[in-house]
């Protein structure tokens, strides 16, 4: 049997949320959506609209639970928002899921063919995408696989347009980006591309790389994830093949299928952080209009102070060249920015765009060549002074003047108390936050002292 085709989507909101009621267009929406995808089985003249709203309203918690949203089961922005998106043909199962019927390849030596190609990319670098998304999955199975130019292969690959042939039809730019048909014959394996869409090998657009990996997870016999992290989770996700690395989820699930790497060390890769995690750390620390912003790996969580819950995303969804890795960031109130810290260069973010001219090198904020990164960051403004943390010193820098204050750099177990390096650090109310590992230290700079020693993940709901 043939797999259904996969739609990527992208991104939440917040709001209110309102009871179902079946017999508005909104009602008309959720229940078209959860019978696609939920299987919402509903009689639409049903005289007993108490259960036909029971009926909805369980269904839709399935949903929101799937996407981690708030599970209600009523109709908020956040859930309309998800719905609204482009999104997979596939049903949502859970965790990284085996297609039914737990299909899979009866050989470990496959065959691929690209039959034709988008113009939007160089003939080239569609090949290099492909090939590189094969090996996301030989990287860390017994699986090979080798590109033939005639005849049948095992996967055949292309770019189509509208209705082809297949019962799934494209529907125009940005809506399904490519669906792939679970292993089989004939049709099995196969993975098609919307040509309507903008295929590029960068950010821009739609990378075909993260596609075209993702597809062929459908091809070798993998459902949906509902790990936010996985590869295989529904939605369109940009990280940039030269940092790319296999999450821990979809390794588990291939080698369930196909069993271990034959390597000498078996591949491991990264898992999605844990807000409640009791050995959490962060890599970044900011504040952005009155929320704080707490980095680490692909991610970050938006936290309000009078908000119980927390906000979980993913960089690229929100800044697409920013795919992993922040390591300090803090905001400049007064010019309503966050500036962001990786390696040697930094980026100013103006809400979801990244200021005109940047990224920029760090050196030109006035450190030494010596300095290779920055550790953590934060500024006053009141004093409109931004400190810079680098492994046990720090500078002080001038908003006012763009430049370095003189006198710098001075040792932070001098000034603040905390030995050694910083991870990251925040200035919330009338104190400073330090971040080393799983702790944070609560610095009071009237008395120049720390007066308590927390768990770094203490700002969340755990």
């Amino acid at each position: 049997m043939k797999s259904l085709p996969l739609l990527l989507l992208a991104c939440t909101a917040f709001s209110s949320a309102v009871p179902v009621d079946p017999e508005d267009d909104t009602a008309r929406l959720v229940k078209s959506y959860l019978n696609r995808f939920y299987g919402l089985k509903t009689e639409a003249h049903s005289r007993f609209r108490r259960k036909k709203i029971g009926a909805v309203s369980e269904t839709l918690k399935e949903m929101q639970s799937f996407f981690g949203l708030q599970v209600t089961g009523k109709f908020d922005d956040e859930t309309t928002k998800m719905m609204k998106q482009p999104r997979c043909g596939m049903p949502d199962i859970g965790n990284y899921v085996l297609t039914q019927g737990h299909p899979k390849w009866s050989t470990n030596d496959l065959t691929y063919r690209i039959i034709n190609r988008t113009p939007d990319m160089r003939p080239a670098d569609v090949d290099k995408a492909i090939k590189q998304a094969f090996e996301v999955w030989s990287n860390v199975t017994p699986l090979t696989f080798r590109r033939i130019e005639d005849g049948e292969a095992d996967i055949m690959i292309s770019f189509q347009y509208r209705d082809h042939g297949d019962n799934s039809p494209f529907d125009g730019p940005n809506g399904i980006l490519a669906h792939a048909f679970q292993p089989g014959p004939r049709i099995g394996g196969d993975v098609h591309f919307d040509e309507e869409e903008t295929w590029t090998k960068d950010s821009r657009g739609y990378s075909l790389f993260n596609v075209a990996a993702h597809e062929l997870g459908h091809s070798l016999g993998l459902s949906h994830s509902t790990d936010p992290g996985a590869l295989m989770f529904p939605t369109y996700t940009y990280v940039d093949p030269k940092e790319f690395h296999l999450h821990q989820d979809d390794i588990n699930g291939i080698q369930a299928i196909y069993g271990p790497s034959l390597k000498p060390v078996q591949p491991t890769g990264p898992s999605t952080p844990e807000a409640c995690n009791p050995n959490l750390s962060f890599d970044a620390v900011a504040t952005l209009r009155g929320e704080m912003l707490f980095f680490k790996d692909r991610f970050f969580w938006r936290k309000h102070p009078q908000r119980m819950d927390n906000g979980f995303n993913i960089i690229s969804d929100f800044w697409p060249t920013l795919s992993s890795g922040i390591q300090a960031a803090y905001e400049n109130v007064e010019k309503d920015q966050v500036v962001v810290f990786k390696e040697s260069k930094y980026w100013v973010l103006n809400g979801f765009d990244i200021a005109y001219g940047y990224p920029k090198r760090i050196h030109q904020l006035g450190f030494p060549r010596t300095v290779k990164r920055i550790n953590a960051v934060f500024s006053d403004e009141n004093t409109r002074k931004t400190y810079f943390f680098v492994n046990d010193k720090y500078w002080r820098y001038d908003e006012n003047t763009q430049s370095m204050d003189k006198g710098y750099p001075r040792k932070i177990i001098k000034d603040f108390g905390i030995t050694g390096k910083v991870d990251a650090v925040f200035q919330h109310e009338d104190y400073i936050y330090f971040f080393r590992g799983t702790n944070q230290y609560q610095f009071d700079p009237n008395t120049k002292q720390v007066v308590r020693i927390l768990r770094s993940n203490s700002w969340f709901t755990c």
